[in-house]
């Protein structure tokens, strides 16, 4: 499980059947700047994973992928890699707040 960031959406007309009726958005995942370790980082890359909670633009996310993906009742018979699993309202690292939803 790892936090992304929701940069935008994707429309595919046309898709498998078990994947009609999901949201595909595009995810960037972040990490922990290495340096000062006080705030949160693209890693540079953005993949698609299917939100199963509403997750809108510019919303930190939680992320699950491979074979994780398919565990939540949502998500157990659709051929996906990863999946938005929460939104984050806070992340706090070694008693320093990195992230807030609020801010």
């Amino acid at each position: 499980m790892f936090v992304a960031k929701v940069t935008g959406s994707v429309v595919a007309t046309q898709k498998v059947g078990e994947v009609v009726g999901h949201k595909l958005m595009v995810v960037e995942p972040y990490r922990l700047e290495a340096e000062k370790r006080k705030s949160l980082t693209t890693t540079g890359r953005t993949f698609v994973a299917i939100d199963t909670i509403g997750a809108g633009e510019g919303e930190y996310v939680l992320i699950t992928q491979g074979s994780s993906a398919r565990l939540t009742p949502e998500t157990k018979n659709l051929p996906i890699d990863a999946v938005i699993i929460g939104i984050v309202d806070t992340v706090h690292v070694e008693n320093h707040c990195v992230y807030s939803r609020e801010q």
